[in-house]
């Protein structure tokens, strides 16, 4: 069952949603048939592609965090505007992306012929194209580091102040055009699982698992409503990691000696995955227009922290920059209150940047994936369709929509990256 409680004072009415999971499975398995038919019904409309680039719309946590969180008053762990952030040269300065170079999102902006997006909070930000409403540390609940980031509900506020800048910069048909056109990229939900829930004894006291994940795709999903509500209708999502293998949480657990990862943070991140899947079939069937690009972001990386001599890397368990066991100890940079840290020599070696956050390799490659893809990789469409306009699948068959996990997510094919 689906319940809703009305949270005073929060932003968009936001709401306290618990989805009951064996309800969303079978919501998903029963309009899956649907789902397969409105897809291929569309791919026989053989629309031309338009490669006209359109704006793109980030929210999120620091995974794609464009420097956000330079400008609000936090800690240091919520921080990354010093060096060796941003070291390999590619920005001028530390910018606050938690990688040494660059994130996801720029490289995919790249492939859609788009400049840089800027951070929200950037002074004479334009956002003709764009903006990225990212925080590091932000989570799906408000109640996540509260008050030390901006979180969902909130970032989904700056939207709708951009929407109203837009429509008097554009006048309102184009900032409609716009809005409707927009990619809009999600990736946010590890810090809600990770410190909102494992770290917090009260979250877990009052929630067991199942619940916690149901609340919090609950309110993703409210998220993503109010984004359609506003026009929005092409959405990309970057699911969640295996988190138990994070540096981080590898050097938490008391199997750590054998190189365990954290089994209780990976079960919670798959189990948010297999529940996002379901919920973006059930929109797409009940949503006129919604179109949406997901992946196994989990299987994929899995794979290179376990074999990462096949992808290039030479290390998938330690990070780069850190220090303590599998440098987990999150002190990249010496501003946090352990000040020492150590640094690798070849950050091209490494899947882990730092304790929490991969290489910008990892980025770059997934990046890559994403965008164009098979489809027993990212589905149904890949990025590079949504950013087109493209309204064809015209390679789709029955098959290929069936052909997945039992979650509704595609499994990934390594001979194709």
């Amino acid at each position: 069952m689906i319940k809703m409680a009305s949270k005073p004072g929060s932003s968009f009415g936001c709401y306290v949603i618990s989805i009951t999971l064996v309800h969303l499975f079978i919501i998903a398995s029963i309009v899956s048939l649907g789902t397969c038919q409105s897809v291929l019904n569309e791919s026989s409309t053989s629309d031309d592609d338009d490669d006209t680039p359109k704006a793109f719309f980030i929210f999120g946590d620091s995974t794609v965090d464009a420097g956000n969180n330079n400008y609000i008053d936090t800690v240091p762990d919520n921080k990354a505007n010093y060096k060796p952030y941003g070291q390999n040269g590619y920005f001028q300065e530390p910018t606050g992306r938690f990688s040494e170079g660059r994130v996801i999102v720029d490289f995919i902006g790249e492939y859609a012929e788009l400049p840089l997006i800027p951070a929200f909070l950037q002074p004479d930000a334009d956002y003709s194209n764009g903006v990225n409403f990212a925080s590091g540390g932000a989570g799906v609940l408000p109640e996540t580091n509260q008050a030390m980031v901006i979180d969902l509900p909130t970032q989904l506020s700056h939207f709708e102040e951009v929407r109203e800048s837009l429509s008097e910069k554009l006048g309102e048909k184009k900032a409609k055009e716009l809005i409707s056109e927009a990619v809009y990229f999600i990736s946010i939900g590890s810090n809600d699982y990770m410190g909102g829930y494992l770290g917090s004894p009260k979250m877990q006291q009052s929630y067991n698992p199942e619940q916690y994940v149901g609340m919090v795709i609950g309110n993703l999903t409210q998220a993503i409503q109010v984004l359609y509500e506003r026009g929005a209708r092409n959405f990309g999502f970057l699911s969640l990691s295996p988190l138990g293998c994070l540096p981080a949480l590898r050097a938490l657990n008391s199997e750590s000696n054998e190189g365990g990862c954290l089994e209780a943070a990976s079960a919670l991140a798959q189990a948010h995955n297999h529940a996002l899947s379901g919920v973006l079939k059930s929109l797409q069937e009940i949503l006129e227009g919604f179109k949406y690009s997901n992946s196994n972001f989990y299987d994929w990386l899995q794979d290179r922290i376990n074999n990462p001599t096949n992808y290039g890397f030479k290390d998938g368990m330690n990070a780069c920059c850190g220090s303590g066991p599998y440098r987990g100890v999150f002190t990249c940079g010496g501003m946090k209150e352990v000040k020492d840290y150590k640094l690798c020599e070849n950050v091209d070696d490494y899947v882990w940047w730092d304790s929490f956050h991969p290489t910008e390799k990892i980025h770059h490659q997934f990046a890559k994936a994403l965008w164009n893809g098979p489809q027993t990789l990212v589905g149904p469409y890949n990025l590079h369709r949504l950013f087109a306009k493209t309204k064809v699948l015209r390679d789709l068959t029955i098959a290929d929509l069936v052909d997945t996990t039992n979650s509704g997510v595609p499994l990934v094919d390594t001979s194709e990256l």
